[in-house]
């Protein structure tokens, strides 16, 4: 099947705006990476002077987990960095290993949004659900159901379909094999923090915001981006949707302007600081009112579970 259509940049913008608005920086990205790691220090470090404050800490953080990997998504762009050797080891080093598996896979998502050979649409097909089915998704996830499955169930499965007599260890050496990253980097996160007699602020608050709350909001920004969205659609303008968010949706569910998701399909080159910008100039231009678009992230959850 044919790549989705696309739309021009000179057809929405003039060559100075579009200039500004996909120039990438050597210093803007590094500072936002800085600053969401900076988040997580200080979140930590208020969970651990009063002890109370954690289940709030356990949403900042895990917001801004999702955080990294929206950078990381950034750099499988291109945009984190003007030097591009430099935008990828940002990202291997600071925001997610992944990035050399990630961008092809999202590359053609992009390629293919919404046509029969997008491999995220699994995602967003179901929808709509109904209340009940959304309901038990969300249980799933903050009970860390769903983390247990990402990282673990395709293990599982493979020693449920193992022959009888066949051994179980070899599994088991591949699957830690494929998950040394995450297990090398959380192991020594721990000792640091059990070194200073902290071990349960690791658990607390790095462990359990990825396991709870990072699948539940990862879910959300799905649904929110692509639900309910016409498969094989040719309008470019309609193949993703931008949400509104306000400040306490920004704090706990769409870090750093992932709530443009439309424009960001519209124009890939754009950096996500500057997707505001893009936003402001197509409302200027009468164009919002051609794009899908959603005033917060309650509705979009109303809609997707009304099935």
């Amino acid at each position: 099947m044919p790549a989705a259509a696309r739309v021009q940049a000179d057809t929405f913008f003039g060559p100075d705006e579009w200039k500004a608005l996909s120039a990438r920086s050597s210093w803007k990205g590094i500072a936002v990476v800085a600053h969401c790691w900076l988040v997580i220090g200080a979140a930590m470090a208020v969970g651990i002077v009063w002890p109370l404050s954690i289940p709030l800490m356990v949403m900042i953080i895990g917001n801004r987990q999702l955080g990294l990997f929206i950078l990381m998504h950034d750099a499988a762009h291109g945009l984190l960095h003007a030097n591009r050797a430099i935008n990828d080891r940002l990202a291997l080093w600071f925001c997610g290993h992944e990035l050399n598996i990630y961008r092809p896979y999202h590359l053609q998502h992009h390629r293919f949004v919404q046509q029969s050979e997008d491999p995220d649409l699994v995602l967003s097909a179901p929808f709509p659900i109904t209340p009940d089915s959304l309901r038990r998704k969300i249980i799933r996830d903050l009970t860390g159901q769903t983390f247990f499955k990402q990282r673990f169930g395709g293990l599982i499965k493979k020693l449920k379909a193992r022959p009888n007599g066949e051994a179980a260890w070899p599994l088991i050496g591949a699957a830690l094999k494929q998950q040394r990253i995450f297990l090398i980097t959380n192991g020594l996160g721990l000792a640091l923090f059990s070194a200073a007699g902290l071990w349960w602020a690791w658990v607390l608050m790095w462990l359990l915001p990825m396991a709870t709350w990072l699948p539940l909001v990862s879910r959300l920004r799905n649904i929110a981006e692509h639900a309910l969205i016409d498969q094989n659609g040719t309008d470019p303008l309609r193949h993703a949707r931008t949400t509104h968010a306000n400040l306490l949706e920004r704090l706990f569910i769409a870090p750093y302007w992932v709530n443009y998701h439309c424009e960001h399909h519209m124009f890939t080159q754009i950096p996500c600081w500057n997707l505001p910008r893009a936003h402001k100039l197509l409302k200027a231009k009468g164009v919002l009112g051609r794009m899908e678009m959603q005033p917060g992230y309650a509705t979009v959850l109303r809609l997707a579970s009304a099935g």
